[in-house]
């Protein structure tokens, strides 16, 4: 198990390969189908909303009844991957397969896909606390910054080869 703490580097994407099973230390952040694309049309815009070098984005929302990915491929998500990569975001947390353009931006971008158990249980007892940091008008879909000790995970997309 390679534990990874963030802000996460270049050298330690470059280290991962598929199949390794990892666990995330830090702050992580959320987000779905609302907020990804809203948190592209504001880098877009030139905003800073949030620090995104290094980071790591996990989709799911966030409830009081916790936290369990979300199918990455829908398109208002696998579509924000590519720019969310190209600014910054290291890791990407969901589930299901990605498409092959997905793959090639991430590879350019020395990011990866790692896929997460549904398990909404487990998950949410690696919370240690969580606030919004955008997009409250979302709701539990806004962009939240969580703190996590242990999310675990399998690499499922790095360097252009997919699990999938």
């Amino acid at each position: 198990m390679k534990q990874i703490k963030t802000p996460v580097s270049n050298e330690e994407i470059l280290n991962l390969k598929i199949g390794d099973k990892v666990e995330i230390y830090g702050k992580i952040l959320t987000g779905r189908d609302a907020a990804l694309p809203k948190l592209v049309k504001s880098i877009k815009k030139g905003e800073t909303l949030i620090n995104i070098e290094g980071s790591v984005i996990m989709h799911t929302a966030v409830s009081d009844a916790g936290i369990a990915p979300t199918t990455s491929n829908k398109a208002e998500i696998e579509e924000s991957i590519p720019y969310l990569a190209r600014s910054g975001v290291k890791i990407h947390i969901g589930k299901g397969a990605l498409g092959e353009e997905t793959i090639e931006a991430l590879k350019k971008d020395n990011s990866i896909f790692v896929v997460t158990p549904p398990a909404a249980a487990l998950l949410t007892s690696k919370v240690k606390s969580k606030k919004v940091v955008a997009f409250k008008e979302e709701g539990m879909e806004a962009l939240f910054e969580l703190e996590v000790e242990g999310i675990p995970g399998i690499v499922a997309v790095s360097h252009g080869e997919s699990l999938y």
